[in-house]
């Protein structure tokens, strides 16, 4: 399954609050669809389903590559679904939009691929660069990208910044200081829900 280009407030609508997809708040609060006020009862492979949902349009990524994280989060000792967490929160397109540089991930995502991203002082296209502790994510020093990053910041794109980041706004350079910690994920969610959505295809 490819990822998702369609309305954002629909998938709001049925899964809950993403502040990775959208900053938008719809305006009603029944899930879409025509019987979508009715009330269902959902069984536990539904209910695991919509946590994986969650996971997956919150930061943006395809069926395929979920599964991989899936599969590289088993592989790191303790937690497997806090490590799966910490695997996407360094992504390097989260990353930027937890550091206030772009107002959601997809408009991250975008910042990165056109370039206006460097790690390390080197330009990086690819938004699922992983970050490690101690790597440096700054602007690319261009006019272009100067300006895209202040409108950003000017129009309230800044968010609290988690405890593994740190800001400079001088210099607009972020730097990744530890470990993501459980407490600082923005998105709602029962990552031990999702592991057993896929400890079961798996």
């Amino acid at each position: 399954m490819s990822r998702y280009t369609g309305p954002r407030l629909r998938i709001v609508r049925r899964l809950g609050e993403l502040p990775g997809l959208t900053r938008k708040v719809p305006k009603k609060t029944t899930p879409p669809g025509q019987h979508g006020a009715a009330r269902k009862k959902l069984s536990e492979y539904a209910i695991r389903l919509m946590e994986k949902q969650k996971l997956r349009f919150n930061y943006g990524l395809s069926e395929t590559q979920l599964v991989r994280y899936v599969a590289k989060a088993r592989r790191i000792r303790g937690s497997t679904g806090q490590a799966l967490l910490g695997l996407l929160e360094m992504r390097l397109d989260n990353t930027v939009f937890r550091l206030g540089l772009a107002p959601t991930i997809p408009a991250a995502r975008q910042m990165v691929n056109h370039g206006h991203i460097c790690v390390n002082g080197r330009p990086v296209t690819i938004p699922s660069f992983g970050c490690r502790p101690g790597d440096i994510v700054s602007v690319r020093n261009r006019e272009r990208s100067v300006d895209l990053v202040a409108a950003n910041l000017s129009a309230g794109a800044h968010l609290l910044i988690p405890g593994h980041l740190q800001w400079d706004a001088e210099a607009l350079t972020g730097r990744v200081v530890g470990a993501v910690e459980r407490e600082s994920v923005l998105l709602e969610i029962n990552e031990l829900l999702v592991v057993e959505y896929y400890s079961r295809r798996m």
